[in-house]
């Protein structure tokens, strides 16, 4: 009698699971606050939601802090890919504390090569807030975001007719213009600017005052030059949302931002998150209505666009130690 023999996966040594999470932890979070922990036992890496790191103005109800999170989630997933390793993931496990957004389990039963492209991606992709250049970009592009993005269970929407755009850039304004005269926004923000630390966002990373015609930005000026705009030329927004504006919705809105944001990159595309029209629930509200029609509870909008050619390359934003986010 023949016996099919199996092979037993192999389960992640510690120092891969630190490379991974090290990966993981370049992923992209609001004001660059980096609110995750990650804790590994008995084989199950799970990922935590750092509440101390909540911006208790400006994101309330933790909606940015869980994309933030789901965006590290799915950083670990490509990584482990790139890697050679396969990942099994329980996202919001039942029965355990609500600051526990995933279990991860990383293993292998057979050896891959390392897609080294795809490590390099991961340690190039960066916020770019310099404004973007006037070619448009092409439908078929913004479709194939989109489709990678619906991948994760969102759903998106690009923001393409003149009037829904527009519509948009009048909505942002008024965001801004509300977030403006709210005193502790501003503070919060200041706090996480030019913090010389591990984490926040340096002044270099930020424009210099912006086209007082044309531009809004939330932040206080920085000394990068060059000036960044709402919507301008030919970038396009995508709003990536789902039924419901809950936390399992959230994740999976963070794990679409990271794929659809790295995908970008991969095609010389830069991505800047707007997340201020999310912050200000009338505005969010109106945007489903009459730009998106109520065809589905917007989570956040990104603007996609091209960055010059020849444009000098930016400053890593710092990352937190290794021994801050990782406990085992």
């Amino acid at each position: 009698m023949n016996h099919q023999l199996r092979t037993r996966p192999e389960q992640a040594p510690a120092a891969v699971v630190e490379r991974l999470v090290a990966l993981a932890c370049l992923a992209p979070s609001v004001h660059n606050t980096q609110p995750w922990r990650w804790r590994y036992d008995d084989g199950i890496l799970e990922l935590h939601a750092d509440l101390r790191r909540r911006l208790p103005a400006e994101d309330p109800r933790g909606r940015n802090l869980t994309i933030s999170c789901g965006a590290a989630l799915h950083h670990l997933q490509f990584a482990a890919r790139a890697l050679g390793w396969d990942t099994t993931v329980e996202r919001l496990p039942a029965g355990l504390p609500e600051t526990v957004l995933a279990r991860v389990v990383i293993s292998r039963t057979t050896h891959h090569a390392v897609a080294r492209g795809d490590i390099d991606l991961l340690r190039t992709r960066c916020t770019d807030r310099r404004r973007f250049t006037a070619w448009p970009v092409p439908a078929d592009r913004l479709d194939d975001l989109g489709r990678r993005a619906a991948a994760w269970g969102v759903l998106t929407e690009a923001v393409t007719s003149d009037a829904a755009r527009f519509r948009l850039e009048l909505l942002a304004n008024r965001a801004i213009s509300f977030l403006e005269v709210e005193g502790r926004r501003l503070l919060e923000q200041d706090r996480w600017i030019d913090r010389g630390g591990s984490d926040g966002i340096p002044l270099d990373l930020l424009p210099e005052d912006p086209d007082p015609l044309h531009a809004r930005s939330r932040f206080r000026p920085g000394i990068l030059e060059d000036t960044r705009l709402v919507i301008h030329g030919g970038e396009r927004v995508i709003a990536l949302g789902g039924p419901h504006d809950d936390v399992a919705g959230w994740l999976r809105t963070g794990e679409a931002m990271s794929d659809l944001w790295l995908e970008a990159t991969r095609a010389g595309m830069s991505v800047i998150p707007m997340s201020q029209p999310m912050e200000v629930e009338s505005i969010r509200h109106e945007i489903a209505r009459t730009v998106l029609a109520s065809r589905f509870e917007p989570h956040l909008l990104l603007r996609v666009g091209w960055q010059a050619i020849g444009r000098r390359g930016l400053p890593r934003t710092p990352r937190r130690p290794l021994r801050d986010v990782l406990e085992q």
